[in-house]
């Protein structure tokens, strides 16, 4: 059984408002012919939204510091030292 409602064919035909609705609202269809699912229906992800520079600015008071030797450290520690060329055989 599939985790999201299924939806025939007739039904998305009939009632599209109201499914395009639902979608909208978050919800995922998995639609139906002859009773085999061919497709789904989801919802796009939702575009980020615009932050002014006010509102990043107060956010970033609360940011917690950057401690830039324990940054180097980490990244030191996980990037690869070797020069010599990857893909050279």
């Amino acid at each position: 059984m599939s985790a999201q409602p299924e939806i025939n064919q007739r039904d998305l035909r009939n009632r599209s408002r109201e499914i395009m609705d639902a979608i909208q609202g978050g919800q995922s269809f998995t639609v139906t012919r002859d009773g085999h699912p061919i497709g789904e229906l989801i919802p796009l992800r939702r575009r980020r939204r615009f932050v002014s520079r006010h509102e990043f600015a107060a956010m970033s008071k609360t940011a917690p510091d950057l401690d830039l030797d324990a940054f180097r450290a980490d990244q030191d520690a996980t990037a690869d030292t070797y020069l010599d060329d990857p893909y050279a055989r």
